[in-house]
């Protein structure tokens, strides 16, 4: 079984998955950094050459890849719930855990982010700090569809997520 974390941009799920990780003495498999490592690209670099449709491709290959494994907290892409074999595949083997952030609080996040020089690729053609609602309102549907349970990580510190998470998670019967 697998722990995994889906959510929108800067809702934690690196970070809270790191935490849960070194906890239960798991892996952690964060999905973008796996894309980069593959081609040997920033996920920007990728989008800007390549486009989207050619990130979702590598992001399934992956993700075929991963699911099947075991004692992992797998920390994906934010549009990893646009694919519903994905999420078939991250079920299969995983407890689906959506990590929640309001805009204001992605907003917040990501601009701090840009500043220290991490740059995201826009979603719709538009800044990504302004496309935030637009695609809130288009994947919240997706990520309840997906998940087991829901944290919201606007109010609670990444070490309150964690343990949030791992307490639901020992209540939880391996499928």
């Amino acid at each position: 079984m697998n722990v995994v974390l889906i959510g929108y941009r800067c809702a934690g799920k690196t970070v809270v998955g790191t935490v849960i990780a070194e906890q239960m003495g798991w892996d952690l498999v964060d999905t973008d950094a796996m894309i980069e490592m593959s081609v040997n690209r920033p996920i920007e670099a990728i989008i800007n050459d390549k486009g989207w449709n050619y990130f979702r491709w590598i992001e399934k290959g992956i993700i075929e890849k991963i699911s099947g494994q075991d004692k992992q907290v797998i920390s994906t892409g934010g549009g990893v719930v646009l694919d519903e074999d994905n999420v078939r595949r991250l079920r299969k083997n995983g407890w689906i855990v959506w990590l929640k952030a309001d805009a204001e609080t992605v907003r917040k996040r990501m601009a701090h982010d840009q500043g220290k020089g991490n740059m995201r690729p826009s979603l719709t053609g538009t800044d990504p700090i302004y496309e935030i609602e637009e695609i809130l309102k288009t994947r919240t549907p997706l990520y309840e569809k997906a998940c087991d349970f829901m944290v919201d990580t606007s109010v609670n510190s990444i070490r309150g997520i964690a343990d949030i998470i791992m307490e639901q998670f020992s209540r939880v019967k391996v499928r």
